[in-house]
């Protein structure tokens, strides 16, 4: 009940930023741990002998992300284009 502009709440216009912002840093963890699963498996020695990386570990891992995120980018750019023909059909 709104004790000021009458009885009538208004509902705010377009999509919520606090929604938006959560779905977003939702992503963003999920991104990071499907990263950080992927190039662990790939990289990281099964024998931990030292409690820091060595450098191969480090130069793979460097690698595995800098891959995986450009997939991942060229993997936006194809559905993007999916996507627009797809409505660029159903508008005609």
């Amino acid at each position: 009940m709104n004790f000021f502009g009458g009885g009538q709440e208004q509902q705010p216009q377009g999509p919520d930023p606090v929604y938006a912002a959560k779905m977003e840093m939702e992503m963003y963890t999920d991104l990071f741990n499907k990263i950080a699963s992927s190039c662990f498996q790939k990289c990281a020695s099964r024998k931990h002998k030292e409690a820091d990386l060595s450098l191969g570990e480090m130069s793979c891992t460097d690698r595995c992300v800098a891959k995986y995120l450009d997939t991942q980018q060229k993997i936006g750019i194809v559905l993007q284009q999916a996507n627009e023909a797809q409505l660029e059909q159903q508008q005609n």
